[in-house]
């Protein structure tokens, strides 16, 4: 901390960095590195096509009959098409319907009938509310997928001649999260069949008081298998969270990917036949910090993360020729020769480990802060080898939580953006959209074309959610379905 302090404070020009060690040992190295972005002669994608927008048709004309230069003679005009030239455009308006219904009158002298009749009112999606489905599902969009300020958005709206109450948009929004309850309880059943999982959990702010609950940090939770990405906010976080979630799973045997964060050991120690697989990419942020905090320690920390890139790398190679269908002992040769080189690179790291372990006393008065720091790395790094080894056994589980990590980064920048929730209401139904959104994009589907579907589905079932929701459960669609609900609506 002193040291941090001392730092001098540069308030222009960002300095620049000191070489590592690595690097003032290898100046060449630097003069290797690939440049970014495309690479000189490589073959480039052209312009994107885009098939399916619609197309207007317009004619540039002169703007007056144009005349030869010489003589003064017009030119004869004729209707055919010229060199045609396109050009992409966004029409953003806001429009009212005015709907006028066809009444009829009867011409018979039957009793009992009514003498005028009047066409039903088309489908609402709120009965007593002006706005139409493509507001609401702008709303809930730009929100919860973009992770946009609802007032940004209102003052877009503004700006269009369509100025809408942030508190109107509030109380529709709580009238929606009802609509939302039941396939969200769906993406739960369907998660609770599955047997691996990437789970991981960042702070969020609910600015309601509830009995009990001292402050606004509450926790947003996710949970992410191979169908369902599923989101939850909770008032703490405790193992309790995690427990309780899987109460209801289906399955003997299940792995999940995570940190080493003490309340997913407690949920391993209360339900056994969860097999906890520890992230390799927080042991490697263990020696970047170390190398960052201790310069002594950089060459010693750069050598673990070598190693634990060499991991990566060899890792990849075996993943490359795994056979999902097949057991580990059933595997091709090549993945077999493979696998060998990953356990053999992990009983390296092994004994280098223990190596200083055993060599190193931290009570020694005589041990110095490096090779105590370098010791408590190490350590960590023996008590969590049963978790971190999970994928050499099963090639399937990744050895990174990345899964889980950018699963919960869009929500993340939503909580920056509007700062959390204004009620718990507005939390869940924030937990349950988030949970939505995200299984969406696992399977490729375009979640302004669903949104519109399912909010017209209930609109069509009075403002309720529609009794049959497999049409809308990917896992659950046909082919043309899943294709029709990947692309944008058909405006046509």
């Amino acid at each position: 901390q002193i040291r941090d302090t001392e730092k001098p404070i540069n308030l222009g020009k960002k300095p620049k960095r000191e070489p590592s060690k690595t690097e003032k040992a290898n100046p060449k190295s630097n003069e290797n590195k690939r440049p970014r972005g495309q690479q000189p002669g490589s073959e480039g994608h052209g312009l994107t096509e885009r098939p399916d927008l619609p197309v207007v048709y317009e004619q540039a004309c002169f703007p007056q009959n144009p005349v030869c230069p010489c003589c003064g003679l017009p030119y004869t005009l004729d209707g055919s098409s010229g060199p045609e030239t396109q050009i992409i455009e966004v029409d953003v308006k806001a429009y009212t319907r005015r709907i006028v219904r066809q009444t009829g009158t009867k011409i018979c002298s039957c009793k009992g009938v009514p003498q005028t009749i009047t066409a039903p009112m088309p489908p609402k999606l709120m009965p007593k509310s002006p706005y139409g489905i493509s507001i609401w599902a702008d709303v809930l969009l730009n929100k919860f997928h973009y992770c946009q300020p609802t007032n940004r958005l209102l003052n877009h709206y503004e700006e269009l001649d369509l100025p809408i109450s942030a508190g109107t948009i509030s109380g529709g929004l709580n009238n929606l999260k009802e609509l939302f309850e039941p396939i969200c309880n769906r993406l739960y059943l369907q998660q609770m069949t599955e047997d691996r999982f990437h789970q991981d959990e960042s702070s969020w702010k609910v600015f309601e008081e509830i009995e009990g609950k001292i402050g606004n940090k509450w926790w947003l939770w996710v949970s992410r298998s191979e169908s369902v990405v599923y989101f939850l906010i909770a008032p703490g976080r405790g193992a309790d969270i995690p427990i309780s979630y899987f109460e209801n799973t289906r399955k003997g045997k299940i792995i999940v990917v995570c940190d080493r964060y003490s309340a997913y050991k407690s949920l391993a120690n209360k339900m056994p036949f969860i097999i906890l697989a520890f992230c390799w990419a927080h042991v490697r942020r263990d020696f970047l910090d170390a190398a960052r905090k201790y310069p002594e320690l950089e060459e010693c920390a750069f050598c673990w993360i070598e190693k634990i890139a060499q991991l990566y790398h060899i890792n990849n190679l075996r993943c490359a020729a795994f056979d999902k269908a097949l057991p580990v002992q059933w595997q091709s040769e090549s993945f077999k020769k493979r696998h060998e080189s990953v356990i053999n690179k992990m009983n390296e790291m092994t004994q280098d480990r223990d190596a200083f372990i055993e060599s190193h006393n931290p009570d020694d008065p005589n041990s110095t802060l490096l090779s105590n720091a370098k010791y408590k790395i190490l350590k960590s790094l023996k008590n969590h080898w049963d978790g971190l080894s999970v994928f050499v056994q099963h090639p399937e589980v990744p050895m990174d939580n990345n899964k889980g990590e950018n699963a919960i980064r869009n929500p993340v920048t939503g909580r920056r953006n509007f700062y959390g929730s204004a009620s718990v209401w507005s939390a869940q139904l924030a937990a349950m959209m988030f949970s939505l959104f995200k299984t969406l994009e696992l399977w490729g589907l375009n979640c302004h074309h669903w949104l519109n579907s399912y909010l017209n589905a209930c609109a069509l079932n009075h403002g309720k959610a529609p009794e049959q929701l497999s049409r809308f459960l990917p896992w659950e669609m046909d082919k043309a379905r899943l294709e029709k609900l990947s692309k944008p609506i058909d405006t046509s």
